[in-house]
C-alpha cells in the first residue's frame, strides 16, 4: 500500500518510495500549480496513465544530464548546422506538448500525457514556469520538447521528432541555453539507453535531491525564455 494525499497533506519522506515498481511513492492529490511545483523541488513527479489515479514518483537511482556532459556526435553536429532547421524557445508550447502526447512510443500503448496533464502544464507554462523548444522546417513544426525551470533547476519532461534528429537537435539548442544561463542539472527521471548515449547518467536518489535543493533555490527569474529564432554559432 502507498500513500493517499487528500487536500493540501504533504508529500511523504521519500525514503518511503517502493523499490518496486521503483519509485513510485504516493497516489491522489491535484496538478494545481502549488502541487506540482512542491513536487519537483523535492524531485518528485507524475506519471500515470488515463483512468488510473495521479500517481508520484522519486526513483533511485535518477537520471540525469549534466549540461557540460552532452555529447554531440559528428552527425548531429552536421545536422545543426544545416540551414533546413529553425529553433525556437518558447514560441509553441500548447503544440509541443500535444505532439508528445500524440507522438507513439515503442512499447506503449496510450499516452501518460493525458487531457488533464497537458492543461496542467500549460498553466505552468502561462505562469513562466513550464518551458519548449521547437524544431521547425518549411514553418511546420517537426520536434521539439519541453519541461520545467525552477530555480537554475530543468526539469525534462517529454520530446517528440517528426524528422530525423529534430528532438535531439532541440536537446542540443536546451542544453546550451541552460549552460549560458549556468543551470546546473537536466533532470531525465528514468534511465534509457538513448539518453546515456547523449550523456546522461545514473546518480543515486540522496545525491539527485543534494543538487535540487541548491538548484532550485538559485536565483532565476520565471518567465517566457527569448522566443527569437536560436543560431548554431556555438558549435
Amino acid at each position: 500500500m502507498i500513500p493517499w494525499l487528500e487536500g493540501r497533506e504533504r508529500f511523504p519522506p521519500l525514503e518511503a518510495a517502493l523499490q518496486e515498481p521503483n519509485g513510485l511513492l504516493c497516489a491522489g492529490g491535484d496538478l494545481s500549480p502549488w502541487r506540482l511545483l512542491e513536487a519537483y523541488q523535492q524531485g518528485i513527479f507524475p506519471w500515470y496513465s488515463r483512468g488510473e489515479p495521479i500517481l508520484w514518483w522519486s526513483p533511485d537511482p535518477r537520471m540525469v544530464l549534466f549540461p557540460p556532459e552532452f555529447r554531440i556526435s559528428r552527425s548531429l553536429r552536421r545536422r545543426l548546422r544545416s540551414a533546413c532547421f529553425r529553433t525556437t524557445f518558447d514560441s509553441a508550447f500548447p503544440a509541443v506538448i500535444a505532439a508528445c502526447a500524440e507522438t507513439p512510443r515503442a512499447g506503449q500503448r496510450g499516452t501518460w500525457i493525458t487531457r488533464e496533464m497537458r492543461r496542467a502544464y500549460c498553466h505552468l507554462f502561462e505562469l513562466g514556469f513550464a518551458h519548449s523548444v521547437e524544431i521547425w522546417i518549411d514553418g511546420k513544426l517537426v520536434g521539439g520538447l519541453y519541461g520545467l525551470a525552477i530555480g537554475r533547476m530543468f526539469y525534462g519532461e517529454s520530446m517528440f521528432s517528426r524528422a530525423t534528429d529534430a528532438s535531439k537537435i532541440a536537446l542540443a539548442h536546451l542544453v546550451h541555453f541552460l549552460e549560458e544561463e549556468r543551470f546546473g542539472m537536466i533532470d531525465c527521471q528514468m534511465s534509457t539507453p538513448h539518453l546515456a548515449s547523449l550523456g546522461a547518467r545514473e546518480i543515486p536518489r540522496t545525491a539527485f535531491i543534494e543538487r535540487v535543493r541548491f538548484l532550485v533555490a538559485a536565483a532565476w527569474q520565471p518567465g517566457k525564455w527569448p522566443s527569437g529564432a536560436a543560431t548554431c554559432e556555438w558549435i
